[in-house]
C-alpha cells in the first residue's frame, strides 16, 4: 500500500492533495526566480492557486491510474510546503520504471533535507510501488542535485544533448540511474 503521509526524521511528506494548493502556490511564487534555472518557462497562470490546484487534482487522478507519485514536503512542525518529490512517467510491465524529479525551497539548501526524502521516497518506490529502475535527468551545472543523486547511489549513465527546454533553453542533462537491486 502507498501511504498517504511518509515521515522521516525532520520532515512529512504528503501525497499531493487539492487542500495543499495554497502553500504549494505559496511555494512556486517565493521560488520563483530561484527555480528559473532549473525548471520550464512558466506564464503567470502558473502562480495562482486555482492553476495548482488543477495539477494537485491531476497528480492524483495520475496517482490511482499508476502513472505518478509525488510527496509535498514539509518540515516537521512547520506547516509550509518546502519542495516535492516525483516518480513521473511510471511504466510496470516487464520495464518497472520510472522518472524521478525533484526541487527543494532555496533557503533550505545545503541541510541534507532532499537526500533525506528521496530515501524515503526511494524506499516506496522500491517497496510497496514494485519498480526496478528510477531514471533522473540532471542539467550538469546542477552540483547540488548532482551531489544528492551520488549520495544516493544514483549510477551516470551518460549524457543526453539537449534533453529538455529549461527556461526557454534546450539543455544537456547526465542521466542518472539507481536500480533496484532486491528485484534481481
Amino acid at each position: 500500500m502507498i501511504e498517504k503521509i511518509l515521515f522521516t526524521d525532520r520532515l512529512v511528506l504528503r501525497r499531493s492533495e487539492t487542500v495543499l494548493s495554497g502553500m504549494v502556490t505559496e511555494y512556486f511564487i517565493r521560488n520563483a526566480d530561484f527555480l528559473k534555472a532549473w525548471d520550464a518557462a512558466h506564464d503567470s497562470a502558473f502562480y495562482t492557486e486555482a492553476y495548482q490546484k488543477k495539477v494537485l487534482e491531476q497528480d492524483k487522478k495520475n496517482f490511482f491510474q499508476g502513472q505518478s507519485l509525488r510527496y509535498w514536503l514539509m518540515p516537521e512542525n512547520e506547516n509550509v510546503v518546502i519542495d516535492n518529490i516525483s516518480f513521473n512517467n511510471i511504466v510496470m510491465g516487464p520495464f518497472c520504471s520510472c522518472f524521478l524529479g525533484y526541487r527543494l525551497d532555496e533557503k533550505r539548501q545545503g541541510r541534507g533535507l532532499m537526500t533525506e526524502a528521496l530515501r524515503k521516497g526511494i524506499e516506496t518506490a522500491f517497496g510497496p510501488l514494485g519498480l526496478h529502475r528510477i531514471e533522473a535527468n540532471i542539467i550538469p551545472r546542477n552540483r547540488a542535485s548532482l551531489r544528492v543523486a551520488e549520495k544516493l547511489h544514483f549510477r551516470n549513465e551518460g549524457l543526453s544533448s539537449k534533453y529538455l527546454k529549461i527556461n526557454g533553453v534546450w539543455e544537456d542533462h547526465i542521466h542518472m540511474v539507481l536500480l533496484n537491486e532486491e528485484m534481481e
